[in-house]
């Protein structure tokens, strides 16, 4: 897909990795909407470096846990800037949950924000995708689908369910709109990761390094403009963790 003059939707497009990601595709000509929950002043800053790019931008605030948030979210974007060819579901909630203590309430949010807000999202483009005849999702899911850490489950579970909406996706949407997803390994560390953390994250690679941000976003590039003959895929950016 040439994406010049396109529209893409990026979900937690205001910082981290969904900024790299808006910013890449910005950067091929791409005009991008970006939503965000809480991050308001970051939003507005990665809107005005879209912009900087000879592009449209908009930033929308969405809690994704929302169906009617996300529908009408979708409902706008493809008002205001008439067409919506890209999705890339990169909004996410992550925080330890050990075991013992997981609550109701830590469950429902993980899954409701993990996985039920990208299918919400999806269902809303996907639909406008297929009428139009074309168009791309890309969900950016975790190399914890392939082996769940233990003090992650609720969020693991909601990954691995995105793995799988991912495939089911791409059968239901075929064969005008292709959807993957990108499993990322350690690229960046939430808040509060020690060092010794941090160290046997790298270790664990064969790289012996962590990615980055672009990392993640050339792999999205390759996904929507390098190739059209690729759906219900999942690529491991990960360093070779999976190998070790």
């Amino acid at each position: 897909m040439n994406i010049k003059g396109k529209v893409a939707l990026v979900t937690g497009g205001a910082k981290r990795v969904g900024r790299q990601v808006s910013l890449g595709l910005a950067s091929r000509g791409c005009h991008v909407a970006i939503t965000y929950n809480t991050s308001e002043t970051e939003a507005g800053r990665t809107v005005a470096l879209i912009r900087k790019q000879g592009v449209r931008s908009a930033a929308y605030r969405v809690d994704q846990r929302d169906a009617d948030q996300v529908k009408e979210a979708v409902k706008q974007i493809i008002f205001r800037f008439r067409r919506l060819d890209v999705l890339v579901n990169n909004a996410s909630s992550f925080y330890p949950t050990p075991f013992e203590n997981v609550t109701e309430a830590q469950w429902e949010e993980s899954i409701r924000t993990n996985l039920s807000g990208p299918w919400w999202f999806a269902q809303a483009a996907g639909k406008a995708m297929k009428r139009r005849g074309a168009g791309k999702i890309i969900n950016i899911v975790d190399v914890s689908v392939f082996s769940p850490w233990i003090d992650y489950l609720p969020y693991s579970a909601a990954k691995g369910g995105l793995a799988v909406l991912t495939r089911g996706l791409a059968k239901v949407l075929a064969p005008e709109v292709q959807v993957n997803a990108i499993a990322p390994g350690p690229i960046l560390f939430p808040p509060g990761t020690s060092a010794k953390e941090k160290e046997k994250a790298v270790r664990r690679t064969l790289l012996k390094r962590c990615g980055s941000p672009e990392d993640i976003a050339q792999a999205v590039l390759f996904l929507v403009c390098g190739t059209d003959f690729v759906t219900g895929a999942m690529i491991p950016v990960d360093g070779g963790r999976l190998l070790a």
